[in-house]
């Protein structure tokens, strides 16, 4: 048996790499939610102005 000089207190474990978890996914969630609410928001808007139209038009008539 062979020593190196080293106690098993001396030896310490591997260190694991730091490796990022999300990928850069957050940043698309956030993106994704973002262009959703903006498009909603774009829907509401145009249906709100059909309606309008509608019932000034259907009133004059």
């Amino acid at each position: 048996m062979t020593t190196t000089g080293a106690t098993p207190h001396d030896v310490r474990p591997p260190t694991p790499a730091v490796v990022p978890t999300t990928n850069g996914t957050e940043r698309r969630k956030q993106r994704g939610v973002v262009l959703r609410v903006l498009v909603y928001v774009v829907l509401a808007h145009g249906l709100a102005a059909y309606l309008y139209f509608l019932f000034t038009i259907a009133g004059k008539h």
